[in-house]
């Protein structure tokens, strides 16, 4: 019996029976007729369930995945129309409908590797995580899974199998060998008798056929959509101010409201006066909503306490309103921490090191230790982060006769239909949801406590409602990038080799292999310690990797001091056997001009991370003044294994660059008295355009698996940027953000050491 690799999928275009199976779900049948009505309008074929096609031969592919800046529906539209030879002209996106139906099974294949499934279960197989996605609920956008799972495995496979049937259609209608037909630019082309068609003329019998379970994909030279720059499809709209944005959403009879949670996390509403803000102009009413505890969300369970709502004419009026209530909240003994306490219980637990779990235990790290000619011993930490998207949460519900109708822009719209569902007591059936452009995501958006607080609030209220979170609980009711302290040894033996590595840190989070290192270091002992705390946490860009990749990236710098050498080169050394790791290595090095000198206090850093199945190296130069500190220049080599669209690829690695420079530089979460200190912009920076630094960004298309392109640009820049410090100032950066070093002082006190 054969044996079908998770490559195998790609190479030789075998597909999966249920969800994405471009309509093939072989446990089900055919399913593209029965999913018709979801997705269709009059005059329009549905040709498989991520294709259809219309009367004026337009192909419009149904995404599965949602759009918040990052270009994610038209980089998948690429994907399956160049596998069904579309014209791109004539190609357009909409968003999958929040339906079981619908449901993303494919997200799995990108996170279970070469995992072989023998080919007689194929069918079986797919059809269990068709019923395993509908289960969960999973829709979500994240991971940088979009392009590397469901374009993958889902959306070329589809355009691919689209093309083979509108092919048996007219190979049908022609009387003609299916093999004598080609296709071009949305058209079938019999030469022998000069014969032209649009695939719009075969749609409906194609539409009626199976599509074929292993459609013949492409290989990468005949690609002519796929690895080249093409307009993204949502731009113009958002040019000429048409796009829709949840914010954007008018319904008749709509009001407004804003809301207030307990500042405490977990908290309650002991007492409510409500007598001043009901008397205000335009407010037209107060409503408690009751937290729940263990509260589903996809990462787990949080709690999100009580929260008031205003409802009022207006955003304005119902935020003055909440202005004016009197609220005493029961804290229930959470309102004595604060964030140094929390570090504090950080170092004790790793000290400690009760139940330590292990990531990676190789070599004899004490043997090393015993013999080493140095010791290096390090620790780093890093603030809670909150996620500051551009458009605050908000949603628009309306409750009426035992169904709830929301307009929302969510990360997860099956999963967030299925999460008001149940605050609401509804069937999932009973609750229809519209998703729209997000102005942000970053992780927070797959979290559905602001649609269960529309939803409730609307369902007291009995009018559409769109709620409108303001900034400042924006920022003080978050799920956060988690505060992390993480503590290194590392031994240099006798001949000069990093013979051991040592690192413990606080709580165990995903993805799993973020603390892991590339580097040939032979003995090695990475493990972790839970330390749990009640501030509610959630996936922030990239996840672990930017915490770890601060940690890792800046101790392997410290090795190389240590050494005294260079840390580019001592890099390379230890990835020798690694020679992808290594090409973009020496690629960044090489553009960035390392070995070019640099003026007094300018310094040059480097940093590496492979995350989401992308190798990024960064190459960071600043220019530190009087203790303030200039990011001039940053530049990038990418390593994704193919861009599917490489100025895409570009803005996403700029893109995460510019964050994680906002969050090394500025951002920080302190908790005081139990509770979120920050606010706003005001004290809750991030950085400006006057402050961005040159980026440039140069790709190796490497022919590996496609890596993601959303998260990959934001790990390595911390790490890039405090190794830079170090080489302009000879301080050493282990704590962000970079805003509570005097780094002035530091430098004097390094140069009286020295």
């Amino acid at each position: 019996m054969g044996k079908w690799t998770r490559r195998a999928f790609i190479t030789t275009g075998v597909v999966a029976g249920g969800g994405f199976a471009v309509g093939v779900a072989l446990r089900p049948g055919h399913r593209a007729p029965e999913l018709a009505s979801l997705v269709t309008d009059e005059g329009e074929s549905l040709v498989n369930v991520w294709v259809k096609l219309d009367q004026n031969n337009v192909t419009t592919v149904i995404v599965p995945h949602s759009e918040m800046g990052q270009g994610a529906q038209t980089v998948l539209a690429q994907m399956l129309a160049d596998e069904m030879d579309a014209d791109w002209d004539l190609v357009r996106f909409e968003e999958a409908p929040p339906a079981p139906e619908y449901a993303n099974y494919l997200l799995g294949y990108g996170v279970i590797g070469d995992a072989e499934v023998p080919k007689a279960l194929v069918p079986t197989f797919d059809g269990l995580m068709l019923q395993v996605a509908k289960s969960m609920a999973m829709q979500i956008t994240g991971g940088s899974l979009s392009i590397r799972s469901t374009g993958q495995y889902g959306m070329r496979i589809a355009g691919a199998a689209a093309r083979e049937v509108l092919v048996e259609a007219a190979a049908d209608t022609w009387q003609v060998p299916a093999a004598e037909i080609q296709t071009e630019a949305s058209h079938l082309i019999h030469a022998a008798s000069n014969r032209r068609a649009p695939y719009a003329e075969f749609a409906p019998l194609a539409a009626q056929m199976s599509p074929p379970s292993t459609p013949n994909l492409k290989s990468v030279d005949d690609f002519k959509i796929i690895g080249h720059d093409v307009q993204r499809l949502d731009v113009p709209s958002k040019v000429d101010g048409s796009a829709q944005f949840a914010m954007d959403v008018h319904v008749p009879g709509m009001v407004y409201a804003t809301v207030q949670r307990s500042p405490v996390f977990g908290g309650a509403i002991a007492n409510l006066d409500d007598s001043a803000a009901r008397k205000m102009p335009g407010v037209i009413d107060v409503v408690k909503v009751a937290g729940k505890k263990g509260e589903d969300d996809f990462l787990g369970k949080q709690n999100i306490g009580d929260s008031v709502a205003v409802v009022a004419d207006g955003y304005w009026q119902a935020k003055q309103g909440l202005a004016a209530l009197a609220v005493e909240w029961q804290n229930f003994g959470q309102d004595v921490m604060g964030s140094e306490e929390i570090f504090a219980q950080f170092e004790r637990d790793i000290t400690a090191a009760v139940d330590r779990g292990n990531d990676r235990v190789q070599g004899d790290v004490t043997a090393a230790l015993e013999n080493a000619a140095q010791v290096v011993e390090a620790e780093y930490r890093v603030p809670y982060l909150a996620h500051a998207c551009m458009e605050p949460m908000n949603a628009t519900a309306y409750v009426r006769d035992g169904r709830c109708e929301i307009w929302i822009g969510c990360q997860n719209p099956l999963g967030f239909r299925d999460a008001v569902a149940a605050a609401l007591g509804f069937e999932p059936e009973q609750v229809t949801l519209h998703n729209h452009f997000m102005g942000g995501g970053f992780g927070r958006r797959s979290n559905p406590d602001y649609a269960v607080q529309a939803a409730l609030v609307a369902a007291q209220v009995q009018r559409p409602v769109q709620l409108i979170w303001s900034r400042e609980e924006d920022i003080r009711q978050d799920h956060y990038r988690p505060a992390v302290r993480s503590r290194f040894r590392g031994t240099i033996d006798a001949s000069g080799e990093v013979a051991s590595w040592e690192n413990t840190y606080v709580d165990k989070h995903e993805p799993a292999e973020a603390p892991l290192i590339p580097y040939a270091v032979g003995s090695q002992d990475i493990g972790y310690v839970a330390s749990p705390t009640n501030i509610p946490f959630g996936p922030w860009r990239s996840v672990d990797h930017t915490q770890h990749g601060f940690f890792t990236e800046s101790f392997i710098d410290e090795l190389a001091a240590a050494k005294d050498v260079d840390p580019y080169e001592f890099r390379a050394q230890l990835l020798r056997d690694k020679p992808r790791h290594l090409a973009v290595l020496n690629k960044a090095a090489e553009k960035a001009g390392w070995d070019q000198p640099l003026a007094p206090g300018r310094g040059r850093g480097i940093a590496l991370q492979e995350s989401f199945g992308t190798l990024v190296a960064e190459v960071v130069e600043v220019t530190v003044t009087g203790g303030d500190v200039k990011v001039d220049r940053v530049v990038a080599a990418v390593d994704p294994g193919l861009a599917v669209s490489p100025d895409g690829l570009k803005a996403q690695i700029e893109s995460g660059i510019i964050y994680g420079l906002s969050a090394a530089m500025f951002g920080e979460v302190t908790i005081e008295n139990g509770a979120v200190a920050q606010s706003n912009f005001h004290d809750y920076q991030i950085l400006r355009m006057n402050d961005a630094p040159v980026i440039e960004t140069h790709v190796i298309n490497s022919g590996a698996p496609v890596g993601g392109a959303g998260e990959p640009g934001t790990p390595a820049v911390a790490p890039a940027l405090a190794n830079a410090i170090y080489n302009a100032t000879g301080s050493r950066v282990r704590q962000l953000p970079l805003k509570n070093y005097d780094l002035k002082f530091r430098i004097e006190e390094s140069d009286e050491v020295a």
